[in-house]
């Protein structure tokens, strides 16, 4: 098999498989397991000192005229060669030599540099334009390779994708990690390939950040040999300033050519996108929301979650964990994102500091949530935290959009106290009861245990027993609703939320007495229902808070 070389190169072995090479019937002398090095150009030439005028990554083609007629010579000319960095040496006999001398063979074998000698004679110039349009056509086949993959980013960014989705296509691309950071070396947003390009064994791109953070022993790794990396311009110091800089690893496979154009390209493609203000702010968050969300999901192991939430910047203490996670109401999302979200996770970072504990903060751009972490001394500040982590919530949403009028503020709803191994868990827990929250009466902030039975009833909300079950409980009284006055829903509930206390019941509806029992004496005509039973109290309740999810 032909050994390959990096990618929209021409190896040495391809150059001397061509036809103008082939003619010259080519015996590789030395170094036959180096044929896979990339041959950057051609040069013929017979003076004794040509290692001078060659720059690296070119194949010599010579008669031998300059390499000396003493073995001193002719080794130094060879190691002068080999130290030039050329792709290989290849000799064509007849003119100067029969057989190539020992002292070359020998020097070129210790000195790693592939020989080639030609049995033949052939017309250097053929070879030369040969092997450079070969050159040039593998150039531009790299250069539309790397358009297309251009093509495709730009496509997802006007699909109305971002930064993420940007990073993610070129991750794919290249089958390995990619990250973006700034000029500091702090992690904006780290991408993978995805399930369907990883290669087997390839880590979550943040267990890569922190394996090589731990190697190099310092804030701002440094990137392993292979690497590309790109900047990105846009900066305000200068026209030459960096604003932030996109890095791949060669962690599943190797780098070549084509990656580093498509680098660059992506990188001037990222640069504009970045223009708009505060974008790192919001990549910061949706990185960290892609995290917690794949910790919710169990894609990461909690054994693993420490180390990938201190490469975010998360660093609690000793104490529990206080998973929290907020649902925007649907009238306050943006409908076109960009900066509406850029400003909303500025304002709710800056929000978030006077809670006095460690916050990692998260948005989830697709279903409107904010998920986060929070660093507790102990379980018993639970609700102190709770209480100051809503507020903030609720003033960051305010700031970041104050034009928005309605019901804007989110729905804020707090987990259990918890260690790494139950957080997943607990977030994804809080973020369903986030869901089946809706349309419960606005509070600061709800406990996650105070839902579990709206939770249960939003996880049947697609069985048709549950809506049967509402229909045959209340359904008369909601038919009754629909066409008369006063409605009679509002009674009920509030009658039961008083635990069947008349008078207080009495006081929160603003009715006398005789008015309230003429109302629940109707109620109970409609349904033939007894509503001092205990088990009919229990079951219109669970059919009152069902309502919400099947009508």
């Amino acid at each position: 098999m032909e050994p390959q070389g990096p990618q929209g190169t021409i190896t040495v072995a391809r150059a001397l498989d061509l036809p103008a090479l082939r003619r010259g019937l080519p015996e590789v002398v030395s170094g036959e397991e180096l044929l896979d090095r990339p041959v950057r150009w051609v040069h013929a030439g017979e003076a004794p000192n040509i290692a001078a005028l060659l720059r690296g990554g070119e194949l010599l083609l010579t008669t031998g005229l300059g390499v000396g007629p003493r073995p001193a010579e002719q080794r130094a000319f060879v190691r002068r060669l080999a130290e030039r960095g050329i792709a290989a040496l290849v000799v064509e006999l007849g003119a100067r030599f029969r057989s190539l001398p020992g002292p070359v063979v020998d020097t070129a074998r210790s000195c790693g540099l592939p020989l080639v000698q030609l049995h033949r004679e052939v017309p250097f110039v053929a070879v030369t334009e040969e092997i450079h349009t070969e050159i040039v056509n593998e150039h531009y086949a790299l250069l539309r390779q790397a358009d297309v993959v251009h093509r495709q980013a730009t496509e997802v960014l006007l699909r109305g994708g971002g930064v993420p989705e940007i990073l993610r296509h070129f991750a794919r691309f290249a089958a390995n990690p990619v990250f973006l950071e700034t000029p500091e070396g702090h992690l904006l947003y780290a991408a993978g390939p995805g399930e369907e390009a990883a290669r087997p064994g390839l880590a979550d791109p943040l267990q890569v950040w922190e394996g090589l953070r731990a190697r190099r022993g310092a804030e701002q790794p440094e990137p392993p040999a292979g690497s590309v990396l790109a900047d990105i311009p846009g900066g305000g110091h200068g026209p030459g300033a960096v604003r932030a800089r996109l890095t791949v690893l060669p962690v599943a496979g190797p780098l070549g050519p084509v990656h580093r154009i498509a680098a660059e390209r992506t990188a001037d493609l990222l640069a504009v996108v970045l223009l708009r203000a505060r974008q790192e702010e919001e990549l910061t968050a949706r990185g960290r929301g892609d995290f917690l969300t794949d910790l919710a999901e169990g894609r990461i192991e909690p054994s693993e979650a420490p180390a990938q939430a201190r490469v975010l910047g998360f660093r609690p203490g000793e104490g529990p964990l206080l998973p929290v996670v907020a649902r925007l109401a649907e009238d306050v999302r943006p409908l076109g994102g960009g900066e509406s979200w850029a400003a909303l996770a500025h304002a709710l970072q800056e929000e978030l500091t006077a809670v006095g504990v460690p916050v990692l903060l998260g948005v989830r751009l697709p279903e409107g949530r904010v998920p986060l972490l929070a660093g507790l001394r102990d379980a018993a500040e639970r609700g102190a935290v709770a209480e100051r982590i809503a507020a903030g919530l609720r003033a960051g949403v305010e700031r970041a959009w104050p034009d928005r009028t309605g019901p804007g503020a989110p729905v804020v709803i707090a987990g259990l106290a918890v260690g790494w191994e139950s957080a997943g868990a607990e977030l994804r827990h809080a973020a369903e009861a986030a869901n089946a929250a809706r349309g419960l009466p606005g509070r600061d902030w709800y406990d996650v245990r105070s839902l579990d039975v709206d939770l249960l009833l939003w996880r049947l909300r697609e069985h048709g027993d549950l809506a049967a079950f509402v229909d045959r409980v209340i359904g008369p009284l909601l038919a009754h609703d629909r066409t008369a006055r006063p409605p009679l829903v509002p009674t009920l509930e509030v009658y039961l939320r008083h635990a069947g206390r008349k008078a207080e019941t009495a006081r929160a509806l603003h009715l006398n007495r005789q008015t309230l029992y003429d109302r629940l004496a109707r109620i109970s005509r409609l349904l033939g229902s007894d509503l001092e039973d205990p088990r009919t109290v229990l079951a219109l309740g669970v059919a009152l808070q069902a309502r919400r999810h099947v009508h």
